[in-house]
């Protein structure tokens, strides 16, 4: 279909193999298809259609006027030799003839007038050709030829005569809006608002924020258009081109690193080990999980070409790793000294998601890990489900400064494939809504009853019993990163929690004018670079901002929108009575430090934020946590952004009941950040202190399950 572009729209689809010939286009002409395929591309890109075959396939059953030529347009009793097109024409009589002739004008809205090319159209598109054909024998590559300026020129000029400028003739040819080129924008259109309309309508590509200073946009205001204009200010994510991936940028990667580091050393104390597997899953594996393939279906991404050839076994792209990994487990284990086999994977899926996308939150390429473990017995395998748990939990709470809840996923909520799901549940209080932060997973005996992972029974004296074995996995993902900047994250950028920053510490010289003395100048340059070896030396990361280009306004700003815990100002004036400011970036306060207890002073502070960090998240929290037992409080509890923590049977009609109720009754009242979603189950928590004079009845009115509820669920809305 790439050939056709020199017949479609060669703004939106330029040739990328060698053109047609002059009888490829004769073909085309003779049936009309020129203009069929010309507005079903064009309707293609401007309504963009979710399933993009499908539409494509029902606009091209609509072609059923005589002779394969589309409704609509009229088949040429005479179709010009294409070799002819360059030679002059009457154009007059030709706008006469054609304007005696009623005009068929569509209904849709992305064409205006449907009708065949005119023969200055013809002649042009045959131009561009043969420029396109001399620059092939030139010995220039496609990417080369399409975008030479002779090529592009001609294609502007085709573009603006198919639009009605220039010097097209009296009968303008049809006219499509989608061709339209962009027109020059005003110095006033360059901005960067301007720039953001432009956007495409079903773009994730985040708008580029004003430069300097802070967040122009406030959290409690506009929470979604803040968070973007933070994560990229703080210099955590940039575009790219592929719809819903990112750029993850050092800032961001950098506390994934230190995520990774802790997570990594904590599952090897587990006597996990890390190893690799290819990406690309085959079919056939997906098939032997059927549940598994069904709930990934929606979001798989699939190899099917390499070249222009058909792979002949499409591939998928993982989107997690059961599948990929089990045939080879299926082979390692043979005996029950084969057990526990504890493997991690430090990699990147694929899910293609047909939401809206947000950069951390959900994207369609993501960072995570995935442990896959298989053990002798069941009891084996429920603790270590509990044990990934909490080194999750702990990294949200120890290490981002964020309380979760620990919990056991419902029926309706539990990975597909797994007897049961655990995870841990966090709140972003500015929209009351909560996300999900990992998950561990008892997979049972489904998948090793699927690939065969068995081994001998060690107390059958035959030796011929063999038992399946019992299955874990667990995974945390870059999520992490974007609940921390919802959680901390303030109307002047980030708020890094100092055990994750990359930066700790930045240290910036105050107080030198033109007329410093040099010597002073040397003294406060000297003092800066010990104190930066100092605290490097301990293990604190320092960073310097001596630019003296800026101010050290600017560089207060600045680094304040990049989230740093401690700004260290430093001028001759502190040297002289052995003191030094500390800006603490959580809460602004300053905190005077001493020269000769330096390291003391600063890592004191860094464990004084941190705590006050997570203080402030867990209070946050646990003023939105309420405890319901009848239907009448659950709504309007939901609507104020808290979590309810409610007796429920766990069964999914009932849930589903809960969410469509919950949804109808926000529908006209002011819910809080705007959602008028309705709640879903988040987990049955662990702990009791959420399970306080449960009643034994479920809260959604005319419950049928009969079961005797024992535990509270929680449920909320969420991302």
């Amino acid at each position: 279909m790439a050939e056709l572009g020199n017949f479609v729209c060669p703004a939106f689809f330029p040739a990328t193999t060698v053109p047609l010939t002059t009888d490829d286009q004769a073909y085309f002409y003779k049936h009309g298809l020129q203009v069929g395929i010309n507005n079903i591309f064009n309707k293609v890109a401007m309504e963009k259609p979710e399933e993009p075959y499908k539409f494509i396939a029902d606009e091209f059953s609509k072609l059923t006027s005589s002779r394969g030529a589309p409704a609509g347009i009229t088949t040429p009793k005479k179709v010009a030799d294409p070799k002819k097109l360059a030679e002059p024409k009457n154009e007059t009589a030709s706008a006469q003839k054609k304007a005696s002739k009623p005009k068929k004008v569509s209904t849709s809205p992305e064409v205006v007038e449907l009708g065949g090319p005119d023969e200055a159209s013809k002649a042009l598109t045959h131009e561009i050709r043969e420029v396109k054909e001399k620059l092939k024998a030139e010995g220039l590559s496609c990417k080369q030829v399409n975008t030479h300026p002779d090529v592009t020129a001609l294609v502007e000029k085709l573009c603006k005569l198919k639009e009605g400028g220039g010097s097209a003739p009296t009968a303008a040819p049809a006219k499509v809006v989608a061709a339209k080129p962009k027109a020059k924008a005003t110095p006033a259109d360059e901005g960067p608002k301007a720039k953001a309309a432009a956007k495409p309508e079903n773009s994730t590509a985040l708008a580029k924020p004003s430069k300097g200073g802070g967040v122009d946009v406030k959290k409690a205001e506009d929470t979604p258009k803040w968070y973007e204009q933070v994560i990229m200010k703080g210099e955590l994510i940039d575009n790219y081109p592929v719809k819903g991936c990112f750029v993850v940028r050092p800032a961001a990667y950098g506390i994934w690193e230190t995520i990774s580091a802790y997570v990594d050393a904590e599952i090897k104390k587990l006597g996990v080990e890390n190893c690799y597997f290819p990406m690309f899953i085959p079919k056939i594996y997906f098939e032997k999980e059927k549940d598994h393939l069904n709930d990934f279906a929606p979001e798989l991404a699939w190899v099917s070409k390499f070249g222009d050839q058909d792979i002949e076994e499409p591939v998928a792209i993982r989107p997690t790793s059961e599948t990929a990994m089990y045939a080879s487990y299926s082979n390692w284990i043979q005996s029950h000294r084969d057990l526990p086999l504890k493997l991690n994977q430090w990699n990147t899926v694929v899910r293609w998601e047909v939401k809206q996308t947000t950069p951390f939150m959900r994207t369609r390429e993501f960072l995570w890990q995935e442990g896959h473990t298989a053990h002798a017995t069941k009891a084996e395998a429920d603790a270590e489900v509990l044990l990934a748990l909490e080194i999750y939990a702990n990294v949200y709470e120890n290490l981002l400064a964020i309380p979760v809840v620990r919990g056991t996923k419902t029926k309706a909520e539990t990975f597909p494939g797994a007897d049961y799901t655990t995870t841990v549940e966090a709140l972003i209080p500015i929209t009351g809504r909560s996300i999900q932060g990992a998950t561990s997973h008892y997979l049972g005996q489904n998948f090793s009853k699927m690939f065969d992972i068995s081994f001998q029974d060690p107390n059958d004296p035959t030796g011929q019993q063999r038992l399946f074995a019992h299955q874990n996995s667990w995974a945390i993902t870059q999520r992490t990163i974007g609940v921390m900047v919802m959680v901390h994250g303030d109307d002047k950028g980030l708020v890094v929690p100092p055990m994750v920053a990359p930066f700790q510490v930045v240290i910036v010289p105050v107080g030198l004018t033109a007329k410093t003395p040099e010597e002073e100048k040397e003294k406060l340059s000297n003092a800066v670079k010990e104190y930066r070896s100092k605290l490097s030396d301990v293990g604190v990361h320092v960073k310097v901002d001596d630019r003296e280009t800026y101010t050290s306004g600017n560089k207060f700003n600045f680094w304040e929108m990049k989230g740093v815990p401690i700004r260290i100002e430093l001028g001759p004036k502190d040297l002289a009575k052995g003191e030094f400011v500390m800006a603490k970036r959580n809460t602004g306060e300053k905190v005077i430090g001493k020269q000769a207890s330096l390291v003391d002073d600063v890592q004191t502070t860094l464990r004084a934020i941190q705590t006050e960090m997570y203080e402030k998240a867990l209070k946050e929290r646990n003023d939105r946590i309420a405890s319901v037992d009848t239907w009448e409080e659950f709504s309007p509890n939901l609507n104020q952004g808290k979590l309810l923590l409610v007796p429920f049977c766990g069964e999914k009609e009932c849930e589903e009941a809960i969410k469509d109720k919950s949804k109808e009754e926000a529908a006209d009242v002011e819910v809080a950040g705007g959602l008028k979603m309705g709640a879903k189950s988040l987990c049955v928590p662990h702990e009791d202190k959420y399970n306080v004079r449960c009643p034994s009845k479920c809260i959604m009115p005319g419950c049928t399950s009969g079961v005797c509820v024992t535990r509270r669920t929680l449920f909320g809305r969420s991302y």
